[in-house]
């Protein structure tokens, strides 16, 4: 039967099924086998046949592909957690530098305005320092409604203008004139006999004081100051000077 089977099994594919009964078929005559073994006397003998124990292979050789992979894996983790510290510590070096120069730049604006600010303190202040010394020098410098107020003034007057004269000078031909007296006016000398008599401090005729007059005097013959300085004007033009004059002129 075993053998009928067998000749089939090579004669066309076995299917799974077939290949499960040849497989018991093949069991069943290794038993009968061992039956046909068994001595005359009847008696068997039992004995614990043991399966073989299949041999485990170990090996102390380190496996290099895995352990290869695994440092690798380690490396590239670690790598990349070192370019994520090296770009959050570059992002955060430029934040401080960006920072740093906009405060920088703060802080030179905020010297630059500070800066300018004084500068116009300061000249401001100059300003109105020298607003200061000129109004009070105009207000502190005044003169006395008297002979020698007249003249002092009168001196200024031509000091400013650049004509001559001292106060000795004018002193003297006043006092010869008219004795100190504004108001004096000579009507029996030639000028007064031709219609044009000698007026004030320094007797001086009206064409002259026309001709001779400093802006920013009375046009008043009369006023003490525009007499003396006009007389004056007319004197340095003739003379030099109303120091070089010393008697009618």
């Amino acid at each position: 039967m075993l053998k009928n089977i067998l000749t089939r099994a090579h004669s066309r594919p076995l299917t799974r099924t077939h290949k499960i009964a040849v497989a018991g078929v093949g069991t069943l005559g290794a038993a009968a086998v061992a039956f046909s073994a068994v001595p005359a006397s009847g008696q068997t003998a039992t004995s614990e046949v043991a399966a073989p124990t299949a041999k485990v292979a170990y090996s102390t050789e380190q496996i290099k592909d895995v352990h290869a992979g695994v440092t690798d894996q380690l490396a590239g983790a670690s790598q990349k957690v070192a370019a994520i510290e090296a770009k959050k510590q570059a992002a955060a070096e430029a934040a401080a530098k960006k920072q740093a120069a906009a405060a920088a730049k703060k802080a030179a604006a905020r010297a630059a305005a500070e800066k300018a600010a004084q500068q116009r303190e300061a000249k401001q202040a100059a300003s109105r320092a020298a607003q200061r010394a000129e109004v009070k020098q105009v207000s502190t410098k005044s003169y006395a409604n008297n002979l020698d107020g007249w003249i002092r003034e009168s001196l200024d007057i031509l000091e400013k203008h650049g004509i001559p004269g001292s106060y000795e000078g004018i002193h003297r031909n006043i006092m010869r004139e008219s004795s100190g007296n504004p108001m004096a006016i000579n009507n029996w000398d030639i000028n007064a006999q031709n219609g044009i008599p000698s007026k004030g401090l320094l007797q001086v005729i009206p064409p002259t004081f026309e001709a001779y007059h400093v802006p920013g005097t009375s046009k008043n013959i009369y006023d003490p100051v525009a007499n003396i300085t006009a007389a004056c004007n007319y004197a340095a033009d003739r003379y030099g000077s109303m120091d070089n004059v010393n008697s009618a002129y």
